[in-house]
């Protein structure tokens, strides 16, 4: 598992003396991607059933296209009305996924600006663990599956690179094939934690401060990446709308109610110490 060489980074970092502050900032990084990394020893489908029709059924009533006298579900319909220049943004806003929220992270944390650095990342933390219980509690299969294998759950189906498959294939490198060919569990798209990313991102770029540029980008690239995600067959409307949800319930908790816990309130303060570099100056 890639988390066993995570903790093993993380180690080093916390042992030697100039990264130990990194380390701890990074803290709650490591919690996240250990987190889900564990997830394979207990598959969300050996604790609920799994839902492939309810959700391809309800995405169709809902949200449904009529073409050619038939109805399908958006995902149905761009697999079939697709271009090339939709593809490769399609794989661009995907690839901004992960990247430009810890991109943004070390931002904050190497700019000084240790308060937002720790509210974005402990939120970014936070929505992902709702997120994983959500997985636990409804496991879902993504629409791509219901299009190619039907209705039936297949227990250790790999992971399909879907309509983002074509970036690939315009752009010759296969780079959704590395990373969908190592997914552990297909049945986890409720709810679309690819539709949160971006939001946190987005919403505490507004919080920090950041410049209205940076700011209308980061928001450019959510819409897109929630785009991508009915657009490559990755998800439903309804996995992107509890994403969205997710986030935004998980943002207000938060910092409206947990981080207003004096007890809580307290311990931010001596981590904030503790991640915090002294810039000494000299005359």
């Amino acid at each position: 598992m890639f988390s066993f060489y995570i903790i093993i980074l993380y180690t080093v970092l916390a042992i030697l003396k100039p990264t130990r502050k990194v380390a701890f900032a990074l803290t709650p990084w490591l919690i996240f991607a250990c987190s889900y990394d564990w997830m394979r020893l207990l598959p969300n489908y050996e604790v609920n059933p799994i839902d492939v029709k309810g959700l391809y059924d309800t995405e169709k009533m809902l949200f449904g296209i009529t073409a050619n006298g038939s109805t399908l579900i958006p995902c149905e319909y761009f697999a079939i009305h697709h271009c090339s220049f939709a593809d490769i943004m399609a794989g661009l806003f995907y690839l901004c996924w992960v990247p430009v929220p810890l991109a943004f992270g070390l931002y904050l944390y190497l700019k000084g600006d240790y308060k937002n650095y720790l509210h974005f990342s402990l939120a970014f933390l936070f929505v992902n663990l709702l997120g994983f219980c959500g997985y636990y509690i409804h496991p879902a299969a993504p629409p791509w599956y219901a299009m190619n294998y039907g209705f039936e759950p297949i227990l250790n189906t790999p992971g399909n690179v879907a309509g983002l498959g074509r970036f690939d294939q315009l752009t010759g490198i296969p780079v959704f094939h590395a990373l969908y060919g190592k997914n552990a569990n297909v049945f986890a798209a409720v709810p679309s934690l690819h539709a949160a990313y971006m939001l946190i991102t987005t919403i505490y770029a507004v919080r920090s401060r950041q410049h209205h540029a940076t700011t209308a980008i980061f928001a450019f690239i959510c819409a897109g990446i929630w785009w991508t995600a009915v657009y490559s067959g990755h998800h439903y409307i309804i996995d992107v709308t509890l994403g969205i949800a997710t986030t935004i319930v998980g943002i207000l908790l938060l910092e409206k109610v947990i981080m207003r816990v004096p007890a809580v309130n307290r311990l931010m303060n001596r981590y904030t110490s503790a991640i915090t570099i002294s810039r000494h100056t000299h005359d």
